[in-house]
């Protein structure tokens, strides 16, 4: 049984339903941005504190994240995030329209370290190229692992992605990205030695 989720942070929406009213939710006209994962939330704060001008859409799929992303953006009481508990693909296809985002950011997803677990792996580029078409241009998309496979895969196939520009050149990959915040879950890796894997591309 889930555990009942009242903030007012969180936006109830179901498959089939209509797909949310952004500009009436928000109360403006801002450009939206996407969080694919936003775990316990500690970043999409520190993020929409530092980006005002943007109104923040996080999602995650387990119910006790979004509980605690809610607490903290209602802590917060930053008014450019919602936040729900739905499917990635499922959503973005229903709530999400054509080259309306101006920043999708993917922190940590599950690696699926096991060789033969890889295929269930979220970022491919298969996904990339589909989630590309959501990006408006000049938009902004942030890849992040603690995973050293998984960062240098992600590196490699987004060099070939049309349309998306590598911000980071010559590099691949950094290690460190300023005016990009660092969740707990980053900085437990980091005080252990293992460094992060950050890839960042722009829509062309």
């Amino acid at each position: 049984m889930l555990i009942p989720n009242t903030s007012p942070s969180l936006l109830h929406w179901e498959e089939g339903t209509p797909a949310p009213l952004w500009g009436a939710l928000f109360g403006n006209a801002n450009s939206l941005a996407l969080e694919i994962g936003c775990g316990v939330g500690d970043f999409i704060v520190q993020m929409a504190a530092m980006h005002p001008e943007l109104n923040f859409i996080a999602i995650d799929f387990y119910n006790k994240g979004c509980i605690k992303t809610c607490k903290r953006v209602d802590k917060s009481g930053l008014n450019n995030v919602r936040v729900l508990r739905v499917e990635a693909r499922t959503f973005i296809e229903a709530c999400i329209p054509s080259e309306s985002l101006s920043m999708i950011i993917i922190n940590c997803p599950d690696p699926w370290p096991k060789l033969r677990h890889r295929k269930r792996r979220l970022v491919s580029s298969e996904f990339v190229a589909y989630l590309s078409g959501f990006l408006k241009s000049g938009a902004d998309f942030f890849f992040a692992t603690d995973f050293v496979d998984y960062g240098l895969d992600v590196a490699e196939f987004m060099t070939v992605q049309p349309g998306l520009v590598n911000q980071l050149l010559p590099d691949k990959y950094t290690h460190a990205l300023p005016d990009y915040p660092v969740s707990k879950y980053m900085r437990r890796f980091m005080d252990l030695g293992q460094p992060i894997y950050y890839v960042h591309y722009r829509r062309r």
